[in-house]
């Protein structure tokens, strides 16, 4: 059951005292906000605007939208990063109390050696060290990656690994806590590395190896597709953590420099739909979130930002190389 840190909220809300306040957080979690909406309503008797729109992480906290209904405060849910606040948005942790002991001791049987990095997203950071200490009684040598910038040590996004990376050249395999195929399926492309999920839902532990690769090679194929291009359509994220303008331009400044024409777009949510009505455009590079281009599926090549500089490597007969092996894909 996810677990929200009101008090968190409640503090906040008593120090301020606002007029009223908006909350947001991932579609999975969206009835426990509604409900701590509710909750704050009632204990302070001011409106509580739910924003249900979509929350992808820290760079999607929907504070343009806290703006335009004018809220006090504006509190993002279940991204933990290792900062409590992003501009005027609060970051409130929200915690799975689901138990690991069952698939960490079945994960330990399957092993059985080898040294391991354990890795999770925000919903289960709180269990890494336990899970840690019960590999380590069944024998099995486990360290937790530092973490860097918004990462806390062993957390990792779906577009940044800096806790797995850090350990690339130290460990044999990778063990990600949680039920997130997208979070694993990040930490064995960045990496290389065999990487398992230790699902506690279904008390089951799977390689995403696989998985990843048919990722991997999804996204190469768009990479080459993309090289007969003729012209080139550059869409920045308009939301406030994926503005990478600079970035766009950088692209656009190459791709022409190698020949080809370049318009520049800007989009919210950046869809097939959206994208389908954009004329005389062959493909498509997009500088908001990786995880759009290589997790969803396009009617015309789609590039991320890595897969954008692989691109230019294979415009220039340069090797493609291991452009996903990075620690963040931005």
């Amino acid at each position: 059951m996810i677990v929200i840190d009101e008090e968190h909220i409640f503090r906040e809300i008593s120090t301020k005292r606002p007029q009223s306040v908006s909350l947001n957080g991932p579609e999975g979690i969206l009835a426990q906000v509604q409900k701590t909406a509710i909750n704050i309503t009632k204990k302070f008797g001011i409106p509580a605007f739910v924003i249900a729109d979509t929350t992808w992480g820290s760079c999607d906290i929907n504070e343009s939208s806290a703006r335009t209904l004018g809220t006090g405060i504006h509190f993002n849910i279940g991204h933990t990063i290792s900062m409590d606040t992003i501009g005027n948005t609060v970051m409130v942790d929200a915690f799975d109390d689901v138990s690991f002991d069952s698939v960490a001791v079945k994960c330990a049987q399957l092993l059985k050696s080898g040294t391991v990095a354990v890795v999770t997203d925000s919903q289960h950071l709180h269990q890494i060290q336990k899970v840690v200490e019960i590999l380590q009684k069944h024998g099995i040598k486990t360290v937790i990656g530092a973490g860097k910038g918004q990462l806390n040590d062993g957390q990792v996004f779906g577009c940044e690994f800096y806790p797995a990376t850090s350990l690339c050249n130290d460990v044999d395999s990778y063990l990600f806590l949680g039920q997130s195929n997208f979070h694993a399926a990040g930490v064995a492309l960045s990496t290389g590395k065999p990487t398992y999920v230790l699902d506690p839902y279904f008390n089951e532990v799977r390689e995403i190896s696989e998985f990843a690769e048919l990722l991997r090679k999804k996204a190469t194929l768009s990479i080459y597709k993309a090289a007969e291009a003729k012209r080139f359509g550059i869409v920045v994220g308009l939301k406030e953590g994926q503005l990478s303008k600079t970035v766009g331009l950088k692209f656009k400044k190459e791709l022409e420099s190698l020949g080809k024409e370049v318009e520049m777009f800007a989009l919210t949510d950046i869809t097939n739909d959206r994208l389908v009505n954009i004329h005389n455009v062959d493909a498509f590079i997009q500088v908001a979130c990786p995880r759009i281009s290589i997790d969803n599926k396009f009617d015309m090549p789609v590039l991320s930002t890595p897969q954008a500089q692989g691109l230019l490597r294979v415009l220039r007969g340069e090797n493609l190389d291991e452009y996903l092996r990075l620690p963040h894909w931005l």
